[in-house]
């Protein structure tokens, strides 16, 4: 399966992680459309989630072309693609952690003024910290063929750098182990409070209007705050789990099965989020169904109206044609 220090990288595993950047590219895409589109959908939480977006799609794009060429050596274009990747990869992990420290002040702690002062600090950590680590990483020569040891084909930290351990944790591995410990702990207590919320207001819903709660729309977030760290959790794990694996010199980062979720994994953050804050979002849902309902109809009327022009005999308009049919009508009665 692999000779000396390379991971190959079959055909299958390169279709499959292509797919996945695919459905990402995607997802992030209509993220920032439906943002775009829609004004009044334009709160602070959606609009990090947009950043956010950004951030994922370019790990698809850069991550797709890694994938497509897999690079086998040190070239100008594994280069750009390792850095690319590597400033939008780490951009992602903090614009996450953003998120979730946003929802935190602002529901926990109750004051959205802080919490949108906040924003303005979510910019500069977001985007500066991975962008210095970056250019640092490229002026030092660190970033380049990394033999797909920690990755799929694309270029990351150089394999035969003496000191790979430490900028891969610079560039990446360090900050996607604070989001495993701070993700849970902030969403669970996020979660905590909003219970809390439900249960107080339990205790007056008797002596309100007589109609019956509805629970879609908090049980629907509720799971939704669940999920959040736990499908950034299961994405970002293989990747991680390959990391060890190559600390403690395991040929196992090699298994096709780990390299093949290990690429789904990286690339698919901008689907899981399209899927959670658009699919699964009722108002958004709504109008995208809407949108599409609308374009159908347009090029029905559209080929109906084609379908009627080519039936006309050469020269003849449509209100000719109309008179006529009129004419034969009138002299058959």
């Amino acid at each position: 399966m692999a000779s000396g220090n390379q991971t190959v990288v079959y055909l299958s595993e390169q279709v499959v992680v292509l797919c996945s950047c695919a459905l990402s590219f995607v997802g992030s895409s209509l993220i920032i459309l439906t943002y775009a589109l829609w004004p009044d959908l334009r709160t602070t939480p959606r609009r990090l989630l947009v950043f956010l977006s950004v951030s994922d799609w370019l790990s698809a794009v850069s991550y797709a072309f890694g994938v497509w060429r897999v690079f086998h050596g040190d070239s100008p274009d594994c280069v750009a693609q390792g850095a690319i990747s590597t400033f939008a990869n780490t951009s992602s992990f903090f614009w996450t952690v953003a998120i979730a420290v946003y929802l935190y002040v602002f529901i926990v702690r109750s004051s959205q003024r802080v919490a949108d002062s906040l924003v303005l600090v979510f910019h500069l950590v977001s985007w500066g910290v991975p962008l210095i680590i970056t250019v640092a990483a490229v002026c030092l020569n660190k970033i380049g063929y990394d033999a797909s040891e920690v990755s799929v084909g694309w270029c990351w930290v150089r394999i035969n750098a003496p000191d790979r351990v430490l900028w891969m944790l610079l560039t990446g591995k360090i900050w996607e182990f604070l989001a495993y410990l701070t993700l849970p702990v902030l969403y669970v207590l996020i979660k905590r409070h909003i219970h809390i919320a439900h249960a107080a207001l339990s205790e007056y819903r008797p002596i309100l209007a007589g109609r019956p709660p509805s629970h879609s729309f908090s049980s629907m977030a509720d799971r939704k705050l669940t999920l959040i760290p736990i499908i950034f959790i299961v994405l970002r794990i293989w990747s991680t789990v390959r990391f060890i694996l190559l600390l403690v010199g395991s040929p196992a980062r090699q298994s096709p099965v780990l390299v093949t979720l290990h690429g789904i994994g990286n690339t698919s953050q901008g689907a899981a989020n399209c899927i959670m804050f658009v699919l699964f979002t009722r108002p958004i849902r709504t109008r995208l169904c809407a949108a599409l309902c609308c374009c159908s109809k347009c090029r029905a009327e559209g080929r109906h109206s084609h379908d009627a022009s080519h039936r006309l005999l050469p020269g003849q308009d449509a209100t000719t044609q109309r008179e006529e049919e009129d004419g034969r009508a009138g002299t058959q009665s």
